[in-house]
């Protein structure tokens, strides 16, 4: 397993855990689960097979299934996508009901060609906001209607919500708000 310092600290923090804990399981000292974090140490090949079974603990993916549990059984128009990708991951029945298309022409596809005109300029205004930094977790605006006849997106409130998962990249929670 190849793993960067930054994803190490990435995979770490979402678990909740203390460098120490880390150090302790893996049985180094703290100094050196910092120096990895920061890329100045190599881990071992023994270490990284460790540090992989540390942190592909399966109580993460139920978290992942629970998610998607709870968006598709939303009784509000929700979807869930790659925060990166936009590819479309799970999406309620009120929000499926939009659409002219069934799930399956979507699921796993990017969806952003889809997006209204204030979705994308939204999108675009997201890096200043600090919302890949994760200094914004949440934002709700206006959008105007797509005018797109198999996924149409009809004018009004829409939050998007930053969630982690548990492969440790993020998603995006999309809501629209009566």
């Amino acid at each position: 397993m190849t793993i960067s310092g930054a994803g190490i600290r990435r995979m770490r923090l979402l678990r909740s855990m203390k460098q120490q804990h880390l150090a302790e399981l893996l049985g180094v000292n703290q100094t050196t689960v910092s120096r990895w974090e920061r890329d100045q140490l190599p881990l071992s090949p023994e270490q990284a097979v460790r540090l992989e079974r540390i942190f592909a603990s399966s109580r993460h993916a139920a978290a992942d299934a629970a998610l998607k549990r709870l968006v598709e059984d939303s009784i509000r128009p929700v979807h869930l996508i790659c925060d990166v990708t936009h590819r479309l991951l799970s999406a309620s029945r009120p929000r499926q009901a939009e659409w002219r298309a069934p799930l399956a022409a979507f699921l796993g596809r990017s969806i952003f060609s889809y997006a209204s005109a204030e979705i994308a300029a939204t999108e675009q205004s997201l890096e200043e906001r600090g919302w890949h930094e994760g200094r914004l977790l949440s934002l709700t605006f206006e959008t105007g209607a797509n005018d797109d006849a198999s996924m149409p997106i009809a004018a009004g409130l829409v939050t998007w919500e930053r969630i982690t998962l548990s492969d440790g990249s993020a998603g995006r929670l999309v809501t629209t708000i009566d």
